[in-house]
């Protein structure tokens, strides 16, 4: 019977190589794409990838359960808000479960040896390996020849010489290998989790030193808008009119509230968590304060949902940028103790 394989695909350079490298050795591969809340068009690149693989394209969202990952990881975060060990023993844990389902034999990563400091060590790949129930299962073969030996090797299915030994972060090997193969549109290195930009960090941080229930439609709400919190309740102004209306495709019918300000341009604000008398006006004012209005006196904010509607005069003054700026989330200096 043909050996079969689960193959993690982002749709980045290295995890389209390390699949290849298994497809050419007459592997039957199954591609599986995680889809990460705060992550946009990196999950879009997985589908011409698979084309060009010629494999089946399984994409899987994360669950509640990711959500604890973030907040509580056993092995800690990295410079920013990633916990980049626990995130990989995640993401292999659903490739797991899909291994099981389709009755697949092992899984493939795209991993480098050394190439990121946190989650591609010896000490973090085997960590990976033993916490997702995979140990000897995962072939990298990027760098196979730099690592152990997995059971699809020792029992003759792979051929190790047809794999690679990179580590490091030289990204040239992979290019020419690229180049060989007729790969000529990939993407950028996936390694560029928000979750590791310091901007994103904060936000990531304050949204979790700001409440317990959080839900991975919160975490795809990071991507968009300016955020701010108040009196229990988060409160998120679009910046253009593409984040208004990514805004709008995130916002929750039962529980957000949307405010606008009518006849001029205007952000979509959506007001979730605590809707009270005092976060409502937050809202407006915030909305006002972003739109473009030319009042120096009173701006009408027009809000819905929540089975609320109806509209809020509030004072559009030099004084509401100040307003705005106390709002904003802590820095990171303050969030610290929080990593």
């Amino acid at each position: 019977m043909r050996p079969k394989a689960i193959g993690l695909l982002s749709g980045g350079l290295d995890s389209v190589l390390a699949i290849r490298l298994v497809v050419d050795q007459g592997v039957e591969v199954v591609a599986l794409n995680i889809v990460l809340p705060f992550v946009g068009s990196r999950s879009e690149r997985a589908e011409p990838a698979a084309e060009w693989l010629g494999v089946r394209l399984v994409k899987m969202e994360v669950g509640h359960d990711y959500i604890e990952v973030l907040r509580n990881p056993r092995y800690g975060y990295g410079k920013g808000f990633n916990p980049c060990i626990d995130c990989r023993v995640y993401m292999l844990g659903l490739a797991r479960r899909l291994m099981e389902q389709e009755g697949a034999d092992f899984v493939v990563t795209g991993d480098v040896l050394k190439q990121r400091p946190k989650s591609q060590t010896q000490d973090a790949l085997n960590i990976e390996d033993k916490c997702s129930g995979l140990k000897g299962l995962i072939v990298r073969p990027l760098s196979a020849k730099c690592l152990p030996r997995t059971v699809p090797e020792l029992e003759g299915i792979l051929d190790r010489d047809r794999f690679l030994g990179l580590c490091g972060k030289n990204r040239k090997p992979q290019l020419e290998l690229a180049a060989e193969l007729g790969l000529t549109e990939y993407g950028t290195p996936a390694g560029g989790c928000p979750l590791t930009n310091r901007e994103f960090a904060i936000k990531a941080r304050t949204l979790f030193s700001c409440g317990q229930d959080i839900s991975v439609n919160d975490l795809a709400l990071l991507r968009h808008g300016r955020h701010f919190y108040a009196g229990g309740a988060h409160i998120i102004v679009g910046k253009s009119q593409q984040e208004n209306r990514s805004l709008l495709a995130l916002k929750e019918p039962d529980g957000d509230v949307e405010l606008r300000v009518p006849d001029v341009g205007s952000p979509v604000t959506i007001l979730r968590g605590a809707v009270t008398a005092g976060t409502l006006v937050a809202a407006a004012r915030l909305t006002a304060v972003y739109s473009d209005s030319m009042s120096d006196e009173v701006v009408e904010v027009r809000y819905s949902g929540c089975g609320l509607e109806g509209s809020i005069v509030v004072e559009q003054s030099a004084g509401e940028q100040a307003y705005a700026a106390r709002l904003r989330p802590a820095s990171e200096t303050t969030l610290s103790s929080l990593r």
